[in-house]
């Protein structure tokens, strides 16, 4: 799958599966097996300071971690699904504008190894980073997050 076609399907997934995203104004600015990077307005995240809501930062990169799973399942034709188990996010400067949240995703022979271990056992866990950066580049929280992925039964 293409890119594009890649990015217009998760941004379907996500209004369908994860309507919280639309009242956040979440967008999908690149879905590849690469990366996935996920945006965030501030206008409809600003908090009391005029920065973006930490909640918000949060989501985003939480959302960002689970996309990065959803298109490589996608890519590799894998009937599953993933949620989050445990994360830990750092702030580490206001953000002031819209921020892109990033997600590259783990080397793929990690990658391989949960997919083997989802064909045996069911389910597997996969160790994601994600950065969230303001518009000026700045770096503004980081996420690590750990991810079950969960084999779809029947």
């Amino acid at each position: 799958m293409g890119n594009l076609i890649l990015a217009e399907a998760l941004a379907g997934v996500l209004a369908a599966e994860l309507p919280i995203t639309q009242s956040l104004g979440i967008g999908v600015a690149e879905a590849g097996t690469d990366a996935v990077v996920l945006t965030l307005p501030l206008l409809a995240n600003r908090n009391h300071k005029g920065t973006v809501f930490a909640g918000s930062l949060n989501a985003v990169a939480t959302l960002a971690g689970w996309s990065r799973l959803w298109v490589e399942l996608q890519e590799r034709t894998i009937d599953a699904h993933a949620v989050i188990q445990d994360a830990t996010i750092r702030y580490l400067e206001p953000a002031t504008s819209d921020v892109r949240a990033r997600c590259a995703g783990p080397d793929p022979a990690l990658l391989d190894r949960a997919v083997a271990m989802l064909q045996r056992k069911g389910r597997a866990r996969v160790a994601l980073d994600v950065e969230v950066h303001d518009l000026s580049g700045q770096l503004v929280a980081t996420l690590a997050g750990r991810y079950v992925v969960h084999r779809r039964q029947g």
